[in-house]
């Protein structure tokens, strides 16, 4: 609720929103309230009235241009060319039932002891708990055989490179897991330094989302897909803002759809703990410039 008033009020397209669709409701109702004393001019009011019907009219049209400009959990829209739909919204990752992108690391390390590696809180550690109950050794398994035949780019060595896994592979990998009526597009989007410490910027995001648009369109069979706000947190990208990342997101994804069609619709989730570091507002302006 804080965050909404604080969009609405605090910033200058929500209180252009807010007056755009007050003035528009104001005009409505005057219009009707003219056309109202026209059929029945004995209703006119006189004195005080007229003051209190002013005032009726304007608290009304505040109103309604509130109830409009009021920022959602969620925004939408349908194009026609292409045929898709997008859609960002407030909620569970997990929950969609649809295809769901899952950014990795370079080296598809999934160790999760003490968090050295992994992070059991971060999208990754998440899906490997609510998705494989963490049982690491088959989605290890798994992961090996979507990534036969891909290229390794290094190999590091135990001396230097403690922990996880040692073979490298180039930004924008994608290992597909799970069965043609859910898959897991798994996409590395950074780099696992031998520090442990995951890192990526500007240019691996937007190649490792043009990767992940073409192994959908390979993989995907158009059904909808999930993805979240990538590279918010423990990526490190601190160069953009989630807002700006997200927006990265759409523009990545409709210029993909305009070579040729990825999925019908893509869903970008906001973990609820996020959303007071989005303006829907100006989410919602953003698509529909694209």
């Amino acid at each position: 609720m804080t965050h909404s008033i604080a969009v609405l009020f605090g910033t200058r397209r929500g209180i252009l929103l807010l007056l755009r669709n007050a003035l528009v409701a104001f005009g409505v109702l005057t219009g009707m309230f003219q056309i109202g004393l026209a059929l029945w001019p004995e209703a006119r009011p006189s004195g005080e009235n007229r003051w209190s019907a002013l005032l009726m009219l304007v608290t009304a049209a505040l109103l309604f241009g509130l109830l409009r400009a009021w920022p959602g959990r969620k925004v939408s829209r349908t194009f026609s060319r292409p045929d898709i739909k997008i859609r960002v919204e407030i909620g569970d990752l997990f929950d969609q039932e649809s295809h769901l992108i899952v950014g990795f690391s370079d080296t598809f390390d999934t160790d999760t002891t003490n968090g050295v590696v992994i992070s059991e809180s971060s999208v990754q550690g998440q899906f490997q708990k609510r998705i494989y109950g963490q049982d690491l050794a088959r989605l290890d398994t798994e992961l090996a055989s979507a990534l036969v035949g891909r290229t390794i780019e290094s190999t590091e060595t135990r001396a230097d490179k403690s922990t996880g896994k040692l073979d490298r592979y180039p930004i924008g990998t994608v290992a597909v897991l799970g069965d043609p009526t859910r898959h897991f597009f798994c996409v590395a989007y950074s780099k696992m330094q031998n520090n442990l410490i995951a890192s990526s910027n500007v240019d691996f995001l937007w190649q490792s989302l043009g990767a992940a648009w073409e192994g959908i369109y390979l993989r995907g069979q158009q059904k909808p897909v999930s993805i979240p706000v990538v590279g918010s947190e423990l990526a490190r990208v601190s160069c953009l803002d989630r807002e700006s990342l997200l927006k990265m997101i759409l523009l990545s994804f409709v210029a993909r759809s305009r070579q040729s069609l990825v999925s019908k619709e893509l869903r970008v989730i906001i973990h609820p703990k996020d959303h007071h570091h989005i303006n829907m507002l100006e989410v919602e302006a953003f698509l529909r410039t694209l």
